[in-house]
């Protein structure tokens, strides 16, 4: 079955998919299996979520891998899974909703969990030419609106979910014209990796994704406002 009809079915009929089945469909599908679970209606099971993390820590780690080009992203992709797992209990647990007002609508709610899967809240998300007004709107009431499908190509890439996949879970007509619009799946790609790491683990990848992208780190967060999605190879 094409995958897009997959994600489509599980955004309306997941709560009768066994979480088994779940698990099968994330490995068939490339996709994480903690952001199956949110489309589906289920909840992410506790080894599935991140580790108690430092915000600062988190928005500085996530501002200068956005320095790394795609090169540089695989190669940090391949540190960062060669880095140990730490089994902390209790570490990992069901995070509260991080975002000024609970969802109201069903994608606001898959979107809101899809970014707290990767330990983000809005503030950790990098630079996406979108406001921080609009982020929290886009996780509280996700409604019809000329601009959605600027948004999903923006926030898209930062999740690490190609857009054909992101426009069938929100219901949205994708054609191949539409591309991303600051950072590609790669990067997502990266921070999905990331997600078991922890807080002195991010520190330490922050430093490696320094040294790749020969950036010095001056000390201050600052937005990424290019990124290399125009130089992605899924889009030639």
């Amino acid at each position: 079955m094409e995958r897009t009809i997959i994600l489509s079915s599980l955004t309306v009929h997941g709560t009768d998919t066994a979480p088994q089945r779940l698990t099968e469909l994330a490995s068939e599908l490339d996709i994480p299996t903690a952001d199956l679970f949110v489309i589906a209606g289920h909840p992410v099971p506790a080894d599935l979520l991140p580790p108690r993390r430092d915000a600062k820590v988190m928005r500085q780690f996530v501002y200068r891998v956005s320095h790394c080009d795609h090169s540089q992203l695989a190669a940090l992709e391949i540190f960062v899974r060669s880095l140990p797992r730490v089994d902390a209990p209790g570490a990992f647990v069901q995070p509260a909703w991080p975002f000024r007002r609970p969802a109201e609508t069903r994608f606001a709610a898959v979107l809101g969990g899809l970014i707290r899967n990767r330990g983000f809240g809005i503030h950790e998300l990098p630079f996406m030419g979108l406001s921080l007004s609009t982020l929290h709107g886009m996780v509280w009431r996700w409604e019809p609106s000329p601009h959605r499908r600027q948004q999903l190509c923006a926030i898209a890439g930062p999740l690490g979910w190609t857009l054909p996949d992101l426009f069938a879970v929100a219901d949205e007509p994708y054609s191949q014209e539409v591309r991303p619009v600051l950072h590609c799946r790669h990067l997502g790609r990266l921070f999905a990796a990331a997600v078991p790491l922890t807080t002195a683990q991010l520190i330490d990848t922050a430093e490696e994704a320094d040294r790749l992208s020969v950036r010095k780190d001056h000390g201050a967060w600052q937005p990424v406002s290019h990124g290399f999605a125009e130089e992605c190879p899924d889009f030639p």
